[in-house]
């Protein structure tokens, strides 16, 4: 279940007109958070962002579930639930929430290490191409100069 504070920082930046990942990263860093904390575990980097992902879909965020052949069907299905359960604003079922974190609870914590989260961010930079990585920082760049020029 996510915290207080990690809906109310979503929906600021829902509010700010922030994209659903932006949103979604909220989520993300929580569980990151969750998991160095010791709280639970994950068995990699890669399960702790699916694991955000999932929290933020359920939360309402309208993050669309990713398309076919870009993930295996069971992760889009999976996906595809969260997302509609989230729209709909269902209560989470408590067994199952507990039956979650009873198995990570057994998962180790190294799944959050910098070193870990380095090697997720760098395999998933390389399969992006130089144009569209390009693009992204260029965007990044555009948004960083809007941000300073409007205070003045």
């Amino acid at each position: 279940m996510p915290e207080k504070k990690t809906i109310e920082r979503a929906k600021k930046a829902k509010r700010e007109g922030k994209s659903p990942s932006t949103q979604a990263g909220e989520f993300v860093h929580e569980e990151i958070k969750k998991i160095r904390r010791g709280e639970h575990g994950a068995r990699s980097a890669k399960q702790a962002i699916a694991i955000g992902l999932s929290e933020a879909r359920r939360a309402g965020v309208k993050l669309k579930p990713p398309k076919a052949g870009t993930v295996s069907e069971k992760t889009r299905k999976s996906a595809e639930r969260a997302y509609e359960k989230g729209q709909k604003h269902e209560p989470i079922s408590k067994k199952r929430s507990e039956a979650r974190e009873k198995a990570l609870k057994k998962e180790s914590t190294a799944a959050a290490s910098h070193t870990a989260l380095s090697r997720q961010a760098h395999a998933a930079a390389s399969k992006r191409s130089k144009s569209e990585r390009s693009a992204a920082a260029k965007k990044a760049a555009k948004t960083r100069a809007r941000k300073t020029t409007s205070k003045v």
